[in-house]
């Protein structure tokens, strides 16, 4: 009898609890994400248990059919194997730069016996040492023209370096004589003519010679100005010293050159401090990360870059994933890196780090001071990175087509919600109890749509659904539905609330003989009822269409905040004293003089209330008792506003 295979429950429940690296896999085979770990059973144990609660962990479960998993000796060693699982597999749920393969790089061929510099977007080969990424193409090439005036190098598209490269590389042996063959036989290139080749293609500097060009070259690179000029003016004082003065205004035209490159960048420490300042900026599935690349004290240059990865991951595992990625594939790695949160494994990263830089590297979150400052600009360019890549991409209108999309198929609509109208009420235990209506147009807010209703129901206390009946029945009125300044019937209408108030709206909705697709969005679990079923619509966590709805039942609710806020300002100085027994118009006016305003009286205190001339005991207790209850619902409102503008 053939028997089930195991689960995933029990094919972990044998995994060892080794540090090591985990595969998960699709029904095909093909790897939909790596993962490090101390423990390999208890971190799996997580995704399979449903105890991670990571947006994009709800979404690659039900597609992994089986898993892999390597053990190594220590996290570090785990780190390590998962950067290049990585590199290797692409899985589509680690974090990854969009658009990786297009960021250029400056490259020094190391592994040559003469190095040379060329741009470039090659995968990284053995051997050469790359500069990068620079997001700016032109910014790289004029790097390499920058660099070659100051100090005569090859260029990587020379033909006859190439030819050069051909001849050292099959004949090793003969590094020593080849240039005095070169000195023999060799044909100039046009740089060498003009000044700006070291003349490797007829033998006119040894490959010692060159190395220190080389070095020379990849410390400017480097960010290491100081150290260049202080080079660059011995060289020019001995030559002037040896009366070879047209040798030393080569040297002082290069070290002008320096100066000036030194005035156009921006000092923005006072120290000479090498870090990397790391600004992030995240929305619901992508990211725009600012690299500042500080060198000397200086701004030597800057990387915008966006990953594929955003709100749906931890602010720690999405730094973890791109300080992997980035550092991964450049060779300049400062002594410390500054970001706005700690990875979760920062000691293990700062390990690697420190492994590829050849010295100890730091992570740190700047708390205050020039760091945290130059960190909060950095997050700004990110921001500004992440909108112009939308622009340019048409992200949001790709984005918004798929919500739609999966609206229509989760909600069974006849068609796409093109026109979604949401409605929200705002209410202080009853009074100026307002409503908001918000619309989106091919899933985007469309403000010259919105409306704003006050309640004229009579209330003792907050009742939403008779406020949401007659905000209902005033919007779909047959004289407000034939009002083209109100716009066409939607597609669909969403509520702020569950079942009940579903099923309130539809009973005023059939009232008025409407057939209006409608669904009532849950604030606790973000599930969407719906009058055909008795089980919730669940969307996909981090779904465009979730993000979708839940923004739209944002903006109704900060719409009705908003508006609430408006009239209950305009109130204050009438209503809330009329509210209070014994306060007429006399007591009221002498209340005013007194305190001089509305926000003084509020602060004041019962003693300072009962000493107003014609102000009873009582009367002032009734008015320091009303004027606190004000103030306490005035704070939870607040309070709710704050968390819908947040979530």
């Amino acid at each position: 009898m053939p028997t089930n295979p195991p689960s995933l429950q029990e094919q972990v429940s044998r995994v060892p609890t080794d540090p090591g690296c985990y595969l998960w896999k699709d029904a095909s085979g093909r790897v939909l994400y790596v993962g490090k770990a101390k423990n390999l059973r208890a971190r799996m144990r997580q995704y399979v248990n449903g105890d991670d609660e990571r947006a994009m962990i709800a979404l690659m479960m039900p597609q992994v059919a089986s898993f892999d998993y390597l053990v190594v000796g220590s996290e570090h060693e785990a780190l390590v194997l998962e950067i290049n699982l990585i590199q290797q597999y692409h899985p589509p749920y680690n974090v990854a730069l969009m658009d990786d393969k297009s960021y250029p790089f400056i490259a020094v061929t190391e592994g040559d016996l003469y190095p040379a510099i060329k741009y470039t977007r090659e995968r990284h080969r053995p051997r050469t040492r790359y500069f990068g990424p620079y997001t700016d193409a032109r910014a790289a090439r004029e790097a390499i023209d920058t660099v070659r005036k100051l100090c005569p190098l090859c260029i990587g598209t020379c033909a006859e370096w190439k030819r050069v490269k051909r001849l050292a590389d099959a004949h090793p042996e003969r590094a020593d004589l080849l240039p005095m063959e070169l000195a023999e036989s060799g044909r100039p290139c046009f740089d060498h003519h003009v000044g700006r080749g070291p003349g490797v293609c007829v033998g006119a500097v040894s490959p010692e010679e060159y190395r220190e060009n080389v070095r020379t070259v990849e410390g400017f690179l480097e960010g290491r100005r100081t150290a260049l000029k202080e080079a660059l003016r011995a060289e020019m004082d001995a030559a002037a010293r040896d009366l070879d003065f047209e040798k030393a205004a080569r040297y002082k035209r290069r070290l002008d050159l320096v100066g000036r490159l030194d005035n156009d960048q921006k000092v923005v420490f006072r120290k000479p401090v090498d870090a990397d300042l790391v600004g992030l900026w995240r929305e619901e599935t992508i990211a725009g990360v600012c690299v500042f690349v500080v060198r000397e004290g200086r701004m030597v240059r800057s990387a915008e870059l966006i990953l594929d990865k955003g709100m749906d991951v931890g602010e720690e595992e999405l730094l973890s994933g791109f300080l992997k990625r980035y550092y991964g594939r450049t060779d300049e790695v400062p002594p410390a890196i500054e970001v706005p949160a700690l990875p979760d494994d920062s000691e293990a990263l700062e390990s690697w780090l420190g492994e590829r830089r050849g010295h100890r590297v730091h992570l740190h979150v700047p708390r205050r001071g020039e760091r945290a400052q130059l960190l909060e600009m950095a997050s700004a360019n990110a921001r500004h990175a992440l909108m112009r890549h939308k622009m340019r991409t048409g992200y949001e209108d790709d984005r918004a087509n798929r919500a739609l999309l999966e609206l229509e198929s989760a909600l069974a609509l006849p068609e796409a919600p093109l026109r979604i109208e949401c409605f929200d009420i705002s209410t202080i235990h009853g009074r100026h109890t307002v409503a908001s209506m918000v619309v989106f147009t091919n899933g985007r807010p469309d403000k010259s749509q919105y409306r704003r209703f006050k309640v004229r129901t009579p209330l003792e206390e907050a009742n939403d659904f008779a406020s949401m009946a007659e905000v209902l029945g005033r919007r779909y009125a047959p004289e407000r539905m034939a009002d083209g300044r109100f716009g066409s019937k939607p597609d669909l209408l969403i509520l702020d609330g569950g079942k009940p108030q579903l099923t309130a709206a539809m009973g005023q909705l059939e009232a008025l003989g409407l057939d209006i697709p409608v669904a009532g969005l849950a604030k606790s679990d973000e599930e969407l009822f719906v009058p055909w079923d008795d089980a919730p619509v669940v969307l996909p966590s981090g779904s465009p269409s979730l993000y979708l709805v839940k923004r739209v039942r944002d903006e109704a609710h900060r719409f009705a905040i908003a508006y609430h806020r408006e009239l209950r300002g305009k109130a204050m100085t009438a209503s809330v004293l009329d509210e209070v027994p014994g306060v007429g118009e006399g007591r009221k006016r002498a209340l005013l003089k007194a305190f001089g305003s509305m926000r003084r009286l509020r602060k004041a205190t019962l003693e300072e209330i009962e000493a107003v001339p014609g102000i009873p005991a009582r009367v002032a207790a009734d008015v320091y008792g009303t004027l606190r209850s004000w103030d306490e619902e005035l704070d939870r409102t607040r309070a709710a506003g704050r968390g819908s503008a947040d979530g």
